[in-house]
């Protein structure tokens, strides 16, 4: 049997729980493309799900949702992506019906349904790619959920997180919004300012009932509307992405997973108004994937946790056939 490294857990617990090892290289399946993983993100529901049973799926459990590789194998149906093609994406649907995929993005190859994933914009690294699927679907989603309207008013609690980061940037250069502010603590005010947030609120000294401001949308990305609802005018859609929300006005917001959404942002990508922010203490080794996970878990990153490089591994010859039978480049 092939097979490859990858991190995996066979029992819920810490971070001591993961192993690197082998772990079968998988075979694309209909619609399925198979990718070598060049950058993975590391996001908080790796970590949740790998705590307890929240979604259920078959040990042993490869973590990781985002990556940004190279197509070397389509299975049969698939016929978006050439071999040799760039994508990225979040590989797993958490709205499919069934279990999660076993094989997760800390992998040297994963599969993937091709409508997941986008064409990589050329003028981003796999490492920035790879950091912006889960965190930019999620963000999209919340937006959407509140039915927000250009010109209007939003306050956005966590500014310096993977989601918050990008919120901001939607907010000013997607949305329309008319002021964005957002919380950080005070290290991180100059840099939330940078991403274009109109007031920063430094949560360290002020308390929301000090804010007389009230706001058009609240947008919550840390899990505190049973506090932050002072902030939101009456009538104010409160979204917050952390489930069950703290508060009962607080409207809970997910994702939809597709690689749609992400072709839709190419122009913002390449044109720099939309910018991947990465963790200063990252890029982590693939050796390094416990110790960032230990990083992730202390809520103090600013934007998103990434491992780069991955090991790289010849696929055997079977694998770069393409869904005709022929051999890739």
């Amino acid at each position: 049997m092939n097979t490859q490294k990858a991190w995996f857990y066979e029992e819920y617990g810490p971070k001591e729980v993961l192993k690197l090892g082998d772990f079968p290289l998988p075979t694309p399946a209909h619609n399925q493309i198979l990718v070598q993983v060049r950058a993975a993100a590391l996001n908080p529901i790796d970590f949740k799900r790998r705590q307890r049973a929240i979604f259920p799926s078959d040990f042993p459990v490869v973590p990781g949702c985002d990556m940004a590789g190279v197509v070397v194998a389509r299975g049969d149906g698939a016929t978006k992506f050439g071999i040799g093609d760039e994508v990225y994406g979040n590989i797993q649907d958490f709205n499919a019906e069934g279990k999660l995929k076993q094989l997760g993005t800390l992998a040297q190859f994963i599969v993937v349904e091709e409508s997941l994933v986008a064409l990589k914009p050329k003028n981003i690294s796999f490492e920035e790619a790879a950091s912006l699927p889960l965190a930019i679907q999620t963000a999209i989603e919340g937006f959407v959920t509140a039915g927000f309207k250009g010109g209007q008013t939003v306050f956005i609690v966590g500014g310096a997180g993977g989601v918050g980061t990008l919120v901001i940037q939607l907010a000013k250069h997607l949305y329309g919004a008319s002021e964005v502010v957002a919380t950080a603590s005070t290290p991180k005010v100059e840099f939330v300012k940078s991403l274009g947030a109109d007031k920063v609120v430094d949560y360290t000294k002020t308390n929301y009932e000090e804010i007389t401001e009230k706001f058009d949308f609240l947008y919550d990305t840390i899990g505190d509307t049973k506090n932050s609802h002072v902030v939101a005018k009456a009538d104010a859609p409160i979204v917050d992405i952390t489930w069950p929300p703290s508060h009962p006005r607080a409207v809970y917001s997910s994702l939809t997973v597709c690689g749609e959404s992400l072709e839709k942002l190419r122009p913002y990508l390449e044109s720099g108004k939309l910018k991947a922010i990465i963790d200063p203490t990252g890029p982590y080794k693939f050796t390094a994937v416990v110790e960032a996970f230990g990083y992730l878990e202390t809520g103090r990153a600013r934007g998103k946790v990434v491992v780069s490089p991955f090991p790289s591994l010849q696929p055997p010859p079977f694998v770069l056939l393409d869904n005709k039978g022929n051999p890739g480049p």
